[in-house]
């Protein structure tokens, strides 16, 4: 991989700004936090419990090859723990460990929300900034009774590229969230969205430059 380029960073920008919804957050039935490599969503999760957006919060995340090494035990296992220890109550903070992909996400986490009786009528789904659209798309295929809304850490690209400890490897990780949004659909697996064309022309453009290591196999 070359060096990262201002062009580098205008295209991811355009990838973001696609993948970033920006619905307003609204208080749901119950919320959903989905696992991945940035614990920042379970800062999240405890800042939208204090706001009382959600009763109750499923954290869902099994130990996967890319996150092993940061979390051990499991995603939903370290992002419960750091936000109860944020102050999430134990009790409205329940546990998905073995979610694998977003489609387990939501219908794993499905099953331990409404699993009790509960009746959840909308969700909030909690992520990572760039995983938004690809939440969006997944839970509305693959629980459609529900009224989704997605949220995240307040941030904008260039303060969550600074975060990062690899901005390369957190374009690529955007690259593959782009396309699942794009592929996902015709192979049941989320609902359709509109790609507008210069966000597909920004993702051709990366991928010609080396940021295929996250992108879906031909």
């Amino acid at each position: 991989m070359n060096p990262i380029t201002g062009a580098d960073r205008t295209d991811a920008r355009i990838l973001w700004d696609f993948s970033v919804l920006k619905q307003p957050v609204r208080p749901c039935s119950a919320a959903l936090a989905l696992g991945g490599c940035d614990i920042g969503v379970a800062a999240a999760a405890a800042a939208l419990h204090r706001s009382r957006m959600f009763p109750v919060v499923v954290f869902s995340g099994g130990i996967m090859p890319g996150t092993r090494g940061r979390f051990p035990r499991g995603e939903a296992v370290h992002f419960r723990e750091r936000a109860v220890a944020l102050g999430v109550p134990e009790e409205v903070a329940l546990l998905e460990p073995h979610a694998t992909n977003t489609g387990e996400n939501i219908s794993f986490g499905r099953k331990v929300l409404t699993g009790d009786g509960r009746t959840v009528h909308s969700v909030l789904l909690i992520s990572m900034p760039y995983m938004q659209r690809r939440a969006y798309a997944t839970c509305r295929k693959q629980w459609p009774e529900v009224d989704p809304v997605c949220a995240s850490q307040p941030v904008s690209f260039d303060e969550y590229a600074e975060e990062q400890d690899d901005e390369a490897e957190f374009i690529a990780m955007m690259m593959g969230d782009t396309h699942r949004v794009m592929e996902y659909p015709r192979r049941g697996f989320a609902i359709e969205q509109e790609v507008p064309e210069h966000v597909r022309d920004a993702f051709e453009r990366l991928r010609k430059r080396g940021y295929d290591t996250w992108l879906l196999p031909d």
